[in-house]
């Protein structure tokens, strides 16, 4: 090897140390066309070619790597070059592959009659089909097996894999004290072990996803933030910066941060699209996988933010291009009718969806949106069963969003079956449970159900106030819809401008602005006028006036009428 290329080498070792994979790529690249590396640069190699989204390549690096150990005669590494080529092979969707080279590896070891960690290590992967298949409680004796073959033998990555799945099968079967104790001991382990950069990065997205699994948000929030820090302390890295990004989308939205949310979720998608169309982005030469980027989730959370701010064809756009990249854009579409008032349309979506499997999560969000639909359809049986299986789900898992999404149906459902107190109940349970897990616009949401409740039970000065809280939050975030819809409800709710006076009493104030005699107002509202006499009394009295000229001007002062 010359000078050069024994640069190049040593450059590429030096700059996979720092954790700079565009260089180290370059580098050992480089150097290996100068003169082929060896088994332990190839690895090197290999890694820096995944970490910068050049799966094909990184596949035919580890091929070449594991037929090295073979020719040196080293079967357990070579068995450990295949691990890695499975587990990108299962990450980008090629599980036909990834079989074929699990067997290979098996039949392996066991010509060579081989005991030690490398036996584990496909353990791993026999246990991430058992999840896949849903199969969690085989899933976790497979990982439990793993796990201790780690412990024997030392093997820090095989044992943080074991752990990983056996917290997967947990959060699988709902155990989700179990499987987070589990995950903060992994999450730990990653840190300050010697694991590498693709077992870190696999670690960190894998516990995320399981906290979305148990609606851990708070674990959600704390472990995408470490994961942002860790993929921003590495600018060339692609395979695990896109899943993160997107979580962290999704949490500044559910923060309320919806303006920071909106330009992180723009530059996501570009981010995201631009790798999902490699040849037009850097050309073969660099080979960028079609990998499974979350280009599809990305645009999911662009649609919800444009929903929930009122920009309704940027939303629709955002899910079709949701939909195109094979994230389905229910139930975000289906309230998105619903917000443009065409409830039959988002009646028979959300039907439709419901009838489709899904994901505990994702079932959950679908049920929640039914109720919301369901009820403007005036179909409350339907409704009622949403909740009632939300609820259900709720008793299952002990989680505060799942809780907040839970109560806020059922106390929705019951205020639309004409229970106001009990709805009433339910809402403040959804209200604290948004609070606990700060989600601001959650729990104006429910602010806005509790103040209809409190009209309804006759307490005019609670539902006033529990409605200009919302509108508080409403206008901080931007959220146009919401706004109208306070808007559209009777001035005593949403101005709060008649505190104090009844819910009849409003009506009647209303009638005497609109020119009626107490004779017509008993007429119209059937009531007797004596009834409607005491009526007019306790207006004046209340509202500290002389006369009903007065009560006129007052109630189109107050926007009442």
């Amino acid at each position: 090897m010359d000078v050069t290329a024994s640069q190049a080498l040593q450059s590429g070792r030096q700059s996979i140390r720092q954790g700079a994979w565009g260089d180290a790529y370059a580098q050992l690249l480089a150097a290996d066309r100068a003169a082929p590396l060896g088994i332990s640069d190839l690895e090197l190699l290999a890694v820096a070619a995944y970490l910068t989204g050049r799966d094909r390549v990184s596949a035919e690096l580890w091929t070449r790597a594991h037929n090295e150990c073979l020719r040196a005669h080293d079967v357990a590494r070579a068995v450990r070059c295949a691990f890695w080529m499975i587990m990108e092979l299962l990450t980008s969707g090629e599980t036909a592959r990834g079989s074929g080279w699990l067997g290979r590896a098996q039949r392996l070891l066991d010509e060579a009659r081989q005991e030690g960690a490398e036996r584990g290590l496909l353990l791993v992967v026999v246990g991430l089909g058992h999840l896949k298949r849903g199969d969690a409680a085989v899933a976790y004796e497979t990982f439990s097996r793993a796990a201790e073959i780690g412990d024997r033998f030392d093997h820090a990555e095989l044992k943080v894999f074991g752990r990983l799945g056996q917290g997967q099968a947990r959060a699988m079967t709902g155990h989700a004290t179990e499987a987070v104790a589990l995950f903060d001991e992994i999450m730990v382990a990653v840190t300050v072990g010697d694991v590498s950069p693709i077992a870190v990065g696999l670690v960190y997205c894998a516990v995320i996803e399981a906290c979305h699994h148990i609606f851990d948000l708070r674990r959600i929030r704390e472990w995408t933030a470490v994961l942002s820090r860790w993929c921003g302390s590495q600018p060339d890295l692609v395979p695990f910066r896109g899943q993160c990004l997107v979580h962290r989308v999704e949490i500044l939205r559910l923060s309320g941060a919806w303006h920071n949310a909106m330009e992180e979720a723009q530059r996501t998608c570009r981010w995201l699209s631009g790798l999902a169309r490699p040849s037009e982005v850097a050309g073969e030469e660099t080979d960028l996988s079609l990998r499974a980027f979350p280009v599809g989730a990305a645009f999911y959370q662009l649609a919800e933010l444009h929903r929930r701010r009122g920009d309704f064809d940027k939303a629709e756009e955002a899910y079709r291009e949701a939909s195109r990249h094979g994230r389905s854009p229910e139930p975000g579409l289906a309230l998105l009718r619903l917000a443009q008032g065409r409830v039959s349309t988002a009646a028979t979506a959300i039907r439709r969806v419901l009838e489709e499997p899904r994901k505990r999560l994702s079932r959950a969000e679908v049920l929640a949106a039914c109720v919301d639909i369901m009820i403007a359809a005036r179909d409350l049986p339907t409704a009622r069963a949403a909740a009632e299986e939300l609820s259900a789900t709720a008793a299952a898992i002990d989680a505060p969003y799942l809780r907040g999404l839970s109560a806020q149906a059922r106390g929705h459902t019951l205020l639309a079956e004409g229970d106001p107190r009990e709805a009433l109940a339910a809402l403040r349970v959804a209200w604290m449970a948004w609070q606990e897990i700060d989600v601001p616009y959650e729990a104006a949401r429910a602010r806005v159900l509790m103040g209809l409740a409190c009209r309804e039970i006759g307490d005019e000065e609670a539902a006033a106030m529990e409605v200009e809280a919302a509108r508080r939050v409403f206008e901080r975030l931007e959220a146009a819809p919401d706004l109208a819809r306070l808007d559209k409800l009777p001035a005593s709710v949403s101005s709060g401008a008649a505190t104090g006076l009844s819910r009849r009493e409003l009506q009647v104030i209303g009638l005497i602005a609109a020119g009626r005699t107490n004779r017509a107002i008993a007429r119209e509202l059937a009531i007797s006028e004596r009834t409607v006499d005491r009526h007019v009394s306790n207006i004046l009295t209340k509202l500290g006036l002389s006369s009903r000229s007065a009560a006129t001007a007052y109630a189109y002062q107050h926007g009442i009428v």
